[in-house]
């Protein structure tokens, strides 16, 4: 459902304070309209604090590719490889896994990469934009982007990825043996071949990045509130406010005419009240963060081998990756560490650390790969901005620029059908 009379100036309540949110509250002031963000935990305080830090716009492949019916469970009983089950939670997960794997052919591959093209390929320049003229703005840092192989046979192995983000318009060098391992001093021999994209970037802090945008958004006169959203108020079927629960447990009620939706993993439950059933799982991340390392990087790089990334962030390498399929309650597991550990002393034989800290989390994936992005189909005056995968700082800022302009009455200049949540509606 549009809401027409769109141009006058808002109250937007914002429900989730990670990257999406802030990022939409940021664009929802610069249209004018008055914003007050709410977050169960404070900004930055999920996947946005824990994420690899790296503007990826070629991460455009989603994860179901054809033969992944293959090997993915091949993948699950080997502890060397980036996949990981709970094995308790695998009936909850069947019915949503099944509809997942069902993407992994190429006419779907390709549609999927294509729209992600389009949220993501300029994912740099949307963050400059995003921070320009806040105290978050020195946090973006243009830089290269690498993915690292074992040889040439590995990297042909990827050929199907490579072939595809090609089509779309990415451009790289190739980097063999020697020229390879002198991309970064840290390499060890283990590294024979790489692919460097150019125009890519970087957060250098993505916690405080995201804690810097939302004290921007209070400085121009917007309202943080930590609680929780328990339930939307209307009257014939528009918006009318927000039921709140504070820390403290009280309930109260927040009038509003506009709300969006961002809470990522945690959405279910208010989508469900919008007619939206997501089809979404937890893709719980992992990282490992080496404070006060001997050598830092030059630059990200995706080690290709392990499914992760070795990101130079302010006063640490952060190594971020593996997946887990376990749901949103369980704790962390210790496995998944331990790769990391594992694949890190492969990668960077010769670096040493003051300590490590270690972090997880849970990045929303959708049966198609794709965010909702756009009105909800439920209610008048409500919008989603959620499932964005391993790629939500990446898409994070285009996507709070688009959800702007589309609530202020804006032409989009962005084929929105691909993400429309009325997709998901419920029959």
């Amino acid at each position: 459902m549009h809401d027409h009379n769109t141009h006058m100036p808002r109250h937007v309540a914002v429900i989730g304070a990670g990257i999406v949110g802030v990022a939409t509250a940021v664009w929802l002031q610069r249209h004018g309209h008055r914003v007050t963000l709410i977050d169960r935990e404070g900004p930055a305080a999920g996947a946005s604090f824990g994420n690899g830090g790296v503007l990826a716009s070629s991460a455009v492949v989603p994860v179901t590719v054809p033969g992944i019916w293959a090997r993915a469970p091949r993948m699950l009983l080997d502890p060397r490889q980036p996949l990981f089950l709970r094995w308790g939670y695998l009936p909850r997960l069947a019915p949503w896994l099944l509809r997942y794997l069902s993407r992994a052919n190429d006419a779907d591959v390709r549609r999927i990469a294509a729209a992600l093209t389009g949220l993501i390929g300029t994912s740099l320049d949307d963050h400059q934009a995003l921070a320009q003229g806040t105290e978050a703005e020195s946090l973006v840092v243009p830089s290269e982007y690498s993915y690292l192989y074992r040889d040439r046979a590995a990297y042909d192995a990827d050929s199907y990825l490579w072939q595809i983000r090609r089509a779309l318009g990415f451009h790289w060098d190739e980097l063999e043996g020697t020229a390879a391992r002198e991309l970064d001093p840290a390499l060890g021999p283990d590294v024979g071949f790489a692919v460097r994209l150019p125009g890519h970037g970087r957060i250098s802090d993505p916690g405080a990045y995201v804690e810097r945008l939302a004290a921007h958004v209070t400085a121009q006169g917007g309202q943080v509130l930590r609680a929780e959203v328990r339930d939307f108020t209307h009257e014939e079927g528009r918006l009318t406010g927000l039921r709140l629960r504070g820390r403290d447990g009280r309930r109260d009620t927040l009038s509003c005419d506009t709300a969006v939706l961002a809470a990522g993993a945690w959405s279910g439950h208010l989508a469900a009240k919008l007619g939206v059933s997501l089809p979404m799982e937890s893709e719980r991340g992992y990282h490992i963060d080496l404070w006060e390392p001997s050598q830092q990087l030059r630059a990200p790089v995706m080690v290709a081998a392990g499914k992760f990334v070795a990101v130079p962030m302010e006063g640490r390498l952060r190594l971020a990756g593996v997946v887990e399929y376990g749901g949103v309650q369980a704790g962390a597991s210790r496995a998944p560490f331990a790769l990391l550990r594992r694949n890190l002393a492969r990668t960077f034989p010769d670096l040493r650390w003051r300590e490590v800290t270690e972090w997880m989390g849970h990045r929303p994936v959708t049966a198609d790969s794709l965010p909702l992005i756009g009105p909800a189909p439920g209610m008048h005056g409500v919008w989603l901005g959620l499932g964005h995968q391993h790629i939500g700082l990446t898409g994070g800022a285009r996507t709070g620029q688009v959800l702007a302009q589309m609530i202020s009455g804006q032409q989009v200049n962005l084929p929105l059908e691909p993400y429309a949540p009325h997709r998901f509606q419920r029959r």
